[in-house]
């Protein structure tokens, strides 16, 4: 316990699946907690299951691909809490279609959000950082960010975006010594709700589930806690010696 006691993260994205676990899993350890989302409701009721379990944690409403918003969200951390700490920018869509089919409004939306959120973040979000004495950016990309997926060009695309985002900002903060470490995360299949509705949008049999365990080695879905541990050690002290990395959990999906 305790692990990033006195620290205070903002996590996007996180009125459910991976946002609200990495959410839960930072307060578990002593983190205050700033939720945001644009589902009110669920992101609510992320700060609710953190108070319930003796932790604190607000909301806020937040459209990760409008800077106006960043601006807003970030005032209020500084005004709730006096400092920022952690950065978790989990927020995204996914838009599986082929190429063929993919307009260029669906090419544009994606990215607004999966990746010009994240740019937005570490924009905004390294200035507030740095003000509070530096601090770690943990960015959420993709398996898809590092091998091709088919019929999801535009989420790839995204993903791998956000992938070489975090490499060059972490250069950029090393060199200018603001104390600000940036890594990404490249989750494979993680049974989210989305996950779970896709598989009862496929009938929902054991064999379909079975065909969604059979994408990585280990053959196992992984759980949302998989991915928040492995924020949690990126947004401790314990990674102060990393920066620039790629932390994939995927159980060697991506190593086929």
């Amino acid at each position: 316990m305790g692990r990033v006691e006195g620290k205070v993260a903002l996590v996007t994205g996180a009125a459910s699946g991976l946002g609200r676990a990495t959410s839960i899993r930072l307060a578990e350890e002593g983190a205050k907690v700033m939720v945001t989302d644009w589902e009110d409701k669920g992101g609510q009721e992320t700060v609710d299951m953190i108070k319930n379990a003796g932790g604190e944690a607000s909301y806020m409403h937040h459209d990760v691909s409008r800077e106006e918003e960043w601006q807003a969200v970030l005032t209020k951390v500084i005004e709730t809490y006096g400092q920022l700490d952690v950065l978790v920018n989990n927020a995204a869509v996914i838009i599986a279609k082929s190429i063929r089919d993919t307009t260029l409004k669906d090419w544009q939306w994606q990215n607004s959000i999966a990746l010009d959120g994240v740019f937005l973040g570490v924009k905004h979000g390294a200035e507030v950082m740095g003000k509070s004495g530096g601090g770690s950016i943990i960015n959420i990309s993709s398996i898809a960010g590092i091998i091709g997926l088919d019929k999801s060009a535009a989420y790839c695309a995204a993903k791998g975006g956000v992938k070489l985002l975090t490499k060059a900002a972490a250069v950029e903060f090393a060199r200018l010594k603001n104390g600000i470490r940036i890594n990404s995360v490249h989750p494979g299949v993680i049974r989210t709700p989305g996950v779970d509705a896709t598989i009862r949008k496929y009938g929902g049999s054991e064999k379909v589930k079975a065909s969604f365990e059979s994408m990585s080695p280990l053959g196992e879905l992984g759980e949302p806690n998989d991915i928040a541990n492995g924020v949690l050690y990126l947004a401790s002290d314990e990674s102060k010696y990393m920066t620039g990395s790629e932390l994939v959990i995927d159980a060697g999906y991506s190593a086929g």
